[in-house]
């Protein structure tokens, strides 16, 4: 009986002719193929400008650093979260907090944001530099919602939305950045499309787009107009910024361009794949995920939690699918419960939607190429354990 993956790419003949025309070609590394993928992604998702890095969590570090967040700032996030969406400000010396879920969307609450906003307003406390709502599960947050907010209270906007390309909201594509400063997306193998590892930042802030590009590759340039004095001839290039190497090579760039071209297809597939899921479930003792009106969902994750009259704990029907070579997972254990966030001063209770959630979630398969054999297989499985106990 084969094992079942909760998440897996797909690599045609032709993502893999791509990647070899790169491997026959005079570049590896910083070719043609990175800015022919930043333009894919441009025209999928409608922003400006887009720059590749050499994963979403760098991305995320770039996003940070260029719109100023430094020591002494503070950021705020949701718990619910790879915690390369906390980590990336701490990179930055500033501190991070959280803001809790909404229990229908898994996402960031916006009357929680509102009214913490609100509270630290009126207590005179230090409102945050930035926020970073994260599009849980491949769903928008409502950006409208936190746009306003944003506009109220001062703060810039970074929509990690790693989980997200291919997803829409209020009729427009996830990382066109009307609601928001910039958007982060993934393409690690379990995400809607890969480039192996890799991640882009999406802007229409040209100032910002150069800041990223600039601090991606060591804060080094060779443009004259943007060094100090003079430039000493063609060979010549200055570093005038502390950046980082964060550039993704054409390698898989050339992947990128070259899955992009499935991402409708893919996305359109998981939606019906996670229809089927809703109707297959809907009797058993579970929670199932609860799409938002105004957002089309890229179905990354198919995230549901076990009722309270369940016939088995979380941990019992984790390990029985596991035995039956059903991957599932779960997605996430909240940021501030990790010990390395525990010793910055956070502890149980502090966001009480989110730890609920944790409690009782559990993903199970969902991907692109994920046969109706296949789902079936994990339906009738998971059907037998949540009945029998």
């Amino acid at each position: 009986m084969a094992y079942i993956p909760y998440g897996r790419q797909s690599i045609s003949e032709d993502d893999i002719r791509a990647v070899t025309d790169v491997l026959n070609s005079e570049f590896l590394t910083q070719g043609p193929a990175v800015p022919a993928f930043e333009a894919a992604v441009l025209a999928h998702c409608g922003a400006s400008h887009a720059i590749a890095a050499n994963s979403a969590t760098s991305a995320l570090h770039l996003a940070c650093l260029a719109l100023g967040v430094g020591e002494g700032d503070t950021v705020w996030t949701s718990p619910i979260t790879f915690v390369a969406s906390a980590n990336c400000v701490l990179y930055c010396g500033a501190s991070i907090d959280f803001v809790d879920i909404d229990p229908a969307t898994l996402n960031m609450s916006i009357a929680s944001l509102a009214q913490k906003l609100e509270y630290a307003a009126k207590a005179g406390e230090k409102l945050p530099k930035a926020v970073i709502p994260v599009h849980m599960a491949g769903q928008s947050c409502d950006m409208a919602g936190i746009q306003a907010l944003a506009q109220r209270y001062g703060f810039r906007v970074i929509e990690d939305a790693s989980h997200a390309i291919g997803a829409r909201y209020r009729n427009g594509p996830v990382g066109d950045c009307r609601y928001s400063d910039i958007a982060i997306f993934s393409f690690h193998p379990v995400k809607i499309i890969t480039t192996g590892e890799g991640g882009m930042a999406v802007t229409n802030d040209a100032g910002l787009a150069k800041q990223i590009a600039l601090l991606r590759s060591h804060g080094v340039t060779r443009e004259p107009a943007d060094m100090a004095g003079q430039s000493e001839g063609g060979w010549y290039y200055q570093q005038i910024a502390l950046g980082f190497n964060y550039r993704m090579t054409d390698i898989q760039a050339a992947l990128g361009s070259s899955q992009i071209n499935h991402l409708e297809d893919w996305v359109a597939r998981r939606h019906v794949l996670a229809a089927r899921y809703d109707a297959s479930l809907a009797a058993l003792p579970l929670i199932l995920p609860r799409p938002h009106a105004e957002a089309y969902s890229a179905w990354h994750l198919y995230a549901v939690q076990l009722k309270e009259n369940a016939p088995v704990s979380r941990a019992a029907l984790f390990s029985a699918l596991r035995a039956d070579k059903i991957g599932v997972n779960v997605h996430y254990i909240p940021v501030h419960l990790q010990p390395y966030y525990r010793r910055l001063g956070f502890k149980p209770g502090d966001y009480p939607n989110a730890e609920s959630y944790y409690a009782s979630a559990i993903s199970i398969p969902l991907y692109s190429a994920m046969s109706d054999e296949q789902q079936n297989r994990v339906i009738s499985t998971l059907s037998h354990h949540l009945r029998e106990g």
